[in-house]
């Protein structure tokens, strides 16, 4: 699948459900806005989340009272029609991703659809790592070799702490070659192939549907999981497995 057939398709699955619940020509007003650090974490104890470094951005988007959320490294703001939205180059504009993934975010919440649209904070970034560590023990008590997708700190001192043998993928050339918590950072282009082929379960983080590479990770014969508030809604349109505690750490 190519990204044009990603963004395509995601698209029209978000126009089917705004039709069939009334709303796609509706003249409803999105707010989008990129939030600062401390609006999106709060004050976790670790310092070394991506957004507290200052390489991506949390953007939000409010419709009914509801809100959606996107990771990004390219954070823009609108305010406009879900007309508007719709109308916009999810291909090529990696500004118009991050708002439309946000606005689908805070749509599908709103309809009951999706849950977990909000990140967490302050502690609740370590409380989500502890659970997805319970998750794994049941739900994937076989799995020995993980690829982590996306340098989460808190989910890889858990990885490399629980027994499983850890491999992390990152585009930040500042995580890249880096130790971390026992693990080298590897590059998330270069190592890519090699990294998904040696893993048993994939834990790739939402945030890929902004910046695109989410094409490199859909992958019916691999074990992916994608957790992160990013890819709330895409995960139900595009029927990907999504394990993710936000609504529970609220």
């Amino acid at each position: 699948m190519t990204s044009e057939e990603l963004f395509t398709t995601l698209r029209a699955r978000f126009i089917e459900v705004l039709k069939e619940n009334g709303i796609e020509k509706e003249p409803v007003e999105v707010i989008c806005r990129s939030l600062s650090p401390e609006e999106a974490i709060g004050t976790p104890g670790r310092q070394d989340f991506p957004i507290l470094t200052g390489k991506d951005v949390m953007v939000q988007a409010e419709f009914r009272g509801c809100r959606g959320q996107a990771f990004t490294d390219a954070p823009a703001s609108f305010s406009g029609t879900l007309s508007e939205i719709l109308e916009m180059d999810l291909v090529h504009d990696s500004y118009a991703r991050g708002i439309f993934v946000a606005v689908m975010n805070a749509v599908m919440e709103s309809l009951g659809l999706c849950r977990g649209t909000v990140h967490c904070r302050t502690e609740g970034p370590e409380l989500c790592s502890q659970k997805m560590k319970a998750w794994l023990a049941v739900h994937r008590p076989d799995a020995k070799k993980i690829t982590l997708v996306g340098y989460q700190p808190a989910l890889l001192e858990m990885l490399s702490n629980s027994g499983y043998q850890v491999r992390v993928l990152d585009l930040n050339p500042m995580n890249i070659g880096q130790v971390r918590h026992g693990v080298t950072v590897e590059d998330g282009l270069t190592a890519m192939q090699r990294a998904i082929d040696s893993a048993d379960v994939i834990l790739c983080t939402g945030s890929t549907l902004c910046n695109g590479t989410i094409v490199d990770y859909i992958l019916p014969e691999k074990d992916v999981l994608f957790f992160g508030t990013s890819a709330a809604g895409a995960a139900e349109l595009l029927g990907l497995n999504r394990v993710c505690f936000a609504h529970e750490l609220q």
